[in-house]
């Protein structure tokens, strides 16, 4: 790993003592993040002093305008995480993805090598076509929904919510059955399945080579700027994986929403204007991707009244900041119509304006079809057992059980 570590300091005399560090994980944080993010609110404003699981230190960012100034603002506030001066702290299994100390895809380059990349990646997204796209999440929604319709019960989130972003990016990335259900095991093993997932995009972009197609992989092998033999699987593995667990996770958060909020008992099948309030509520009170792993100070600065030293760690709290009391003192009352939340993120690293309606089409495909197809869902188990993912970075509901009128094949 190259070290790109600026370790000049920009301060004189000793620096102030450490504030005692919130824990940013365990079985507390799991159960009310919410409540979590506003006593660290409370206790320590804008920027917070935190411990990652393992014990690596951190700075939670969790203000609104704290996390646009650091986004606005690339060269104070790095993407690259090997300037991050903890890296040889980091202990075998931790929540850190491999891949972020690589600096392999553009989720983590800067720059110009950045730019490049985003160049590629945009293009080929926007020339997907919205309403073959369309088409083609609701025939995948519909078949989905065929495969447990006449039992009469079924868990959503692995026969649904994560099943349908599954199928519907295999299809665009041009997939045969067999790399599919490849995938459906790597993507199961979480990070531990990285490398058999990039392991797959190679083999994919090799046969794409040889034989392209009207895809993406094909598409961004074609295009001008030409991606690397390395860095077009990571940069395939990127899309693929990001988009998959944020609309997995953002359909079946939407889904718990309307069976167990009774405002939505009633309005829930009223429309598409309907699914696009639930949408977006999840958004704003349970975003997909609840934090951010993050930025590095390229050199000490204050941000939110903490003085941050260079090569220091920043998790930007994108859950948090968009609950801001000063932000939404309505909450969910002012969700409707509002887009101004962080979910995608901002600036330079914010996802791609095509990405993001890519996964709108999906997650509002899979929610409207379900519901015109199945109305009398309801949870098979309290709302109160149902149980949350152990992950800092996303929120998503492990298992959704449900019941419902069988409809005869």
């Amino acid at each position: 790993m190259n070290d790109l570590r600026d370790d000049t300091r920009t301060t004189t005399g000793p620096p102030p003592p450490e504030r005692p560090r919130v824990m940013l994980h365990g079985p507390e944080f799991q159960r009310r993040p919410a409540e979590l993010y506003r006593q660290i609110r409370v206790a320590h404003g804008p920027v917070a002093p935190i411990e990652l699981d393992g014990g690596l230190p951190a700075w939670f960012v969790l203000g609104y305008p704290e996390i646009c100034q650091v986004t606005a603002n690339p060269a104070l506030f790095a993407r690259d995480l090997r300037r991050w001066c903890s890296w040889e702290q980091v202990p075998s299994g931790s929540p850190i993805p491999p891949s972020a100390g690589d600096a392999l895809n553009l989720l983590f380059t800067e720059g110009a090598e950045h730019q490049r990349r985003v160049e590629a990646v945009e293009e080929v997204l926007d020339g997907i076509d919205p309403f073959e796209t369309r088409t083609g999440c609701e025939q995948i929604a519909d078949e989905l929904v065929d495969g447990f319709a006449g039992d009469g019960h079924t868990d959503l989130i692995p026969r649904f919510a994560r099943e349908l972003p599954l199928r519907v990016l295999a299809r665009l990335y041009g997939m045969d059955d067999g790399e599919t259900a490849a995938l459906r095991e790597g993507l199961a093993e979480g990070f531990e399945g990285h490398e058999r997932l990039l392991t797959r995009m190679r083999e994919l972009a090799e046969r794409k080579r040889e034989h392209p197609g009207p895809d993406l992989p094909s598409r961004l092998l074609a295009h001008p700027v030409a991606l690397g033999e390395e860095e077009l699987p990571s940069e395939l593995l990127l899309m693929f994986t990001t988009a998959h667990r944020s609309v997995a996770d953002w359909v079946g958060t939407a889904l718990r929403l309307i069976l167990t909020e009774p405002r939505f008992a009633t309005t829930s099948t009223g429309g598409p204007r309907s699914v696009d309030r639930v949408l977006t509520e999840v958004l704003w009170e349970d975003a997909p991707i609840q934090n951010v792993l993050g930025r590095v100070a390229t050199r000490d600065t204050d941000l939110g009244g903490q003085r941050i030293r260079a090569g220091d760690l920043l998790v930007l709290g994108v859950a948090a900041a968009n609950n801001s009391p000063r932000l939404r003192p309505g909450r969910c009352s002012d969700a409707v119509g509002n887009e101004a939340h962080l979910a995608f993120g901002r600036g330079e690293h914010g996802c791609p304006h095509a990405a993001v309606e890519l996964g709108r089409c999906m997650a509002r495909s899979a929610v409207e079809v379900l519901l015109d197809r199945i109305p009398d869902l309801t949870l098979a188990v309290p709302a109160d057992e149902l149980t949350w993912e152990p992950s800092v970075w996303t929120r998503s509901v492990s298992s959704l059980p449900v019941r419902f009128t069988p409809i005869p094949g």
